[in-house]
């Protein structure tokens, strides 16, 4: 198991895939996806029963659905990084005929990627799906997502949470990235989210908050839902992050929603990320 350390060198890797891919092609989302950097890592390296050896029915083993699939940088770092498919794909991003599209699709067959998720509001949808294919199977793996809080604006999130809480989908842990920001600006101007820890709770779900940018955090609040699992609720983690984490001038501000960086803003970039596993 990768001690603390271990995470938080592979998150600052992470990070420089990251913001080299998005600026290579001058195009993708890296706030968000620098935003996530924990939690994926913490996800890949420690917490999912996974199999990179691929297998897309994903039978006795923990599944992972990402919704808001612009992230789709820091996906495809943490899934090569832990073995999926060669770090050296990590160049294609977002090229003509590339495995790695800017959003994550299936017809492509890169392994990890289960659904596409380009259209905001699915994933959810899908994830319950397949806790509920597990649950019928008598396969006791869990499964968990990840969506954006202004994809939370999306109505069939909304139907998404009442069915699987009355339909008692408890092996189901869903992460709403609550950084606050979205592509117009931010959520509190753009459409209020209002108070979502009552939100969720009101719809019948157990609710977890944590701090998506402290590893330690990460991995004890991970540890505790899987242990809340198998009790009758669905379980919500809300994840408080910083959009742009790790690169300075990025931090905090929408407008790193989905523009590249120039060479010299890359140069800045890097210079404050340790390269600590070779770039690809």
């Amino acid at each position: 198991m990768a001690s603390i350390q271990e995470l938080k060198d592979t998150a600052s890797q992470i990070r420089r895939d990251i913001v080299r891919m998005v600026h290579a092609v001058q195009s993708g989302h890296p706030g968000g996806s620098l935003g996530c950097t924990e939690f994926f890592t913490a996800l890949f390296f420690r917490t999912l029963k996974h199999n990179t050896q691929f297998a897309m029915d994903g039978k006795g083993e923990d599944l992972f659905f990402l919704s808001n699939g612009h992230i789709s940088p820091v996906y495809y770092s943490a899934l090569a990084r832990s073995g999926y498919f060669d770090v050296k794909e990590l160049a294609s991003f977002r090229r003509i005929n590339s495995r790695l599209q800017g959003h994550p699709t299936t017809h492509e067959h890169l392994p990890g990627i289960r659904i596409a998720s380009g259209s905001l509001g699915q994933g959810m949808s899908v994830a319950i799906g397949a806790a509920l294919s597990k649950k019928l199977n008598k396969d006791p793996q869990l499964v968990f997502s990840l969506h954006g809080d202004g994809e939370l604006q999306e109505g069939q999130i909304w139907e998404a949470v009442m069915f699987a809480a009355h339909n008692k989908v408890d092996n189901l842990i869903s992460t709403v990235d609550w950084n606050g920001q979205q592509i117009d600006g931010p959520t509190k101007k753009v459409l209020s989210l209002d108070d979502l820890h009552a939100k969720f709770e009101a719809f019948n779900w157990m609710v977890l908050e944590m701090n998506g940018n402290d590893m330690d955090d990460v991995i004890a609040t991970l540890d505790k839902a899987k242990s809340l699992t198998g009790q009758g609720k669905p379980i919500c983690i809300l994840m408080k992050t910083v959009m742009g984490k790790g690169v300075d001038f990025m931090e905090g501000s929408h407008e790193w929603h989905g523009i590249a960086p120039n060479d010299e803003q890359l140069a800045k970039a890097l210079a404050q990320l340790p390269e600590t596993l070779g770039d690809y």
